[in-house]
């Protein structure tokens, strides 16, 4: 009995031990917001709550891979210099001036005009043109990519791959190495075998401690094909129904122009980071008629700033008529969540269009907590109904088109490393209109007075998995 005692005596020691370390420890390396969710859970559980935290409470990258970010956004920078007539300078006064700043500050690349670029919604056409065009590719094919799958699509790409390696094309292929962790394990020997250069990105077992937090990905979806031609959106390497009921629907930017070898610094800056390797990036690269200008959004981790959110938030604050969001996983933080709340009472029209099914059920739980307060503020709200809405872009106003591999959660904000590419153009984002409408036209819209309806156990479910915003 006595050592019984004592040894619950010694347990509520450490329990309480624990809770308090924590109480100190915790909110001095994390956000507001973070920290509540991680001492909720240590509350509750200490003995699992704070390993958990150790593990993924931080997103911490190893020093090397931070050194070795600074080092490529400072020779991107230098070479820019170098290139100050392909700057695109926007009208004074605008929502564009005060966008481009702060873009280039953050992410590095400066905005350059003499740009074309192609919207793709279909999924296999989408993925047909990229094909076609590396076996069009004379010089070099560089994929970057979260997600490959040991599919039709995958084999697809594998084939075109070593069309082009035969031919005398350096290819070089970066595939996160959880994402991609099919693909990495049908295709890495086979490529390989035919000198194509393919790398995993953020690898763990071992190696962890080189890499960084266990859960931090790179979620970028990038191809550059000799200086020529450049995809970014949200489209993986895998058929549009790997998931299961969710068949997917994306929307790819085919480039061309100046911006490739923005993208294709993109690309080197991540294989530096992952293999020590420099690669000369082609910067003479032929500027297009269609003449729109762009500016790449690069984010993640290893830059000093949450990039990805604070262009969000600050595009979301320039808006003055109308706001078009649309994304598959919607779990703001407060400052996107106050942003969206402010423009729709200040009269801005937002409107957010979100996937009626989800393949992540913790977040689609998360997700309609926000809705309430939304619809309460004038913000609509619309479920796509026939796919899966994968596709990550927005429109502000007549001018600003923001697309590429960013969700609106604090996943895509703080853990991941994005690509957004920003087009200034009308045209462009009337194109992009004319998708978000098809959108809304087989869209279901969110009434409040409906929502209301909904039964007292979900209102909790959707409370409960809203404080573990932090930890998705």
């Amino acid at each position: 009995m006595v050592v019984e005692w004592m040894l619950g005596s010694w347990l509520l020691l450490l329990d309480w031990l624990i809770r308090l370390v924590a109480l100190f420890w915790i909110p001095a390396r994390t956000t507001p917001g973070a920290a509540r969710s991680w001492l909720l859970l240590v509350g509750f559980v200490p003995l699992l709550g704070l390993p958990l935290y150790l593990a993924f409470g931080h997103p911490w990258l190893s020093r090397q891979r931070l050194q070795r970010q600074a080092e490529a956004s400072q020779v991107i920078r230098e070479e820019q210099a170098l290139q100050d007539a392909l700057r695109w300078q926007p009208r004074a006064d605008t929502a564009t001036a005060e966008i481009v700043p702060l873009v280039e500050c953050q992410g590095d690349f400066m905005p350059v005009h003499g740009n074309a670029v192609d919207l793709l919604t279909g999924y296999d056409d989408a993925l047909a043109t990229l094909i076609a065009d590396i076996d069009q590719a004379e010089e070099r094919v560089h994929l970057l990519y979260y997600l490959m799958f040991d599919d039709a699509v995958g084999e697809a790409i594998v084939e075109a791959l070593q069309r082009a390696a035969a031919r005398g094309v350096h290819c070089r292929v970066l595939l996160d190495a959880v994402g991609a962790k099919r693909g990495l394990r049908a295709y890495r020997k086979r490529l390989l075998a035919r000198q194509i250069d393919v790398r995993a990105m953020l690898p763990g077992g071992l190696r962890w401690r080189r890499s960084g937090r266990m859960d931090l990905r790179n979620h970028r979806k990038i191809a550059v094909i000799d200086n020529r031609v450049g995809y970014v959106g949200s489209q993986n390497l895998a058929a549009a129904g790997f998931v299961p009921g969710h068949p997917n629907r994306e929307l790819v930017a085919r480039v061309r122009g100046p911006a490739v070898a923005h993208l294709e610094a993109v690309f080197a800056s991540d294989w530096y980071i992952e293999t020590g390797q420099r690669l000369d990036v082609l910067v003479d690269v032929p500027v297009s008629v269609d003449d729109v200008p762009t500016q790449l959004l690069p984010s993640g981790p290893a830059y000093p700033f949450s990039n990805a959110r604070d262009a969000v938030n600050a595009l979301v604050h320039l808006a003055r008529r109308r706001l078009v969001l649309v994304t598959p996983y919607f779990v703001p933080d407060e400052a996107t969540l106050s942003a969206l709340r402010i423009a729709a009472l200040s009269g801005v029209e937002v409107q957010l269009i979100l996937s009626a099914s989800n393949n992540q059920r913790l977040t689609a739980w998360a997700q309609e907590a926000y809705y309430d307060e939304l619809l309460r503020c004038g913000v609509r709200i619309a479920l796509y109904e026939p796919h899966f809405l994968h596709a990550k872009h927005l429109s502000v106003d007549d001018d600003i088109a923001l697309l590429g591999s960013i969700n609106l959660d604090i996943r895509s904000f703080a853990l991941n490393a994005e690509i957004g590419l920003l087009c200034y153009d009308s045209a462009l984002v009337q194109r992009l209109r004319t998708i978000e409408a098809d959108y809304l036209a087989q869209a279901r819209p969110v009434q409040l007075e409906d929502w209301r309806r909904r039964p007292a156990w979900r209102r909790s479910r959707e409370g409960i998995a809203r404080l573990a915003d932090a930890l998705m």
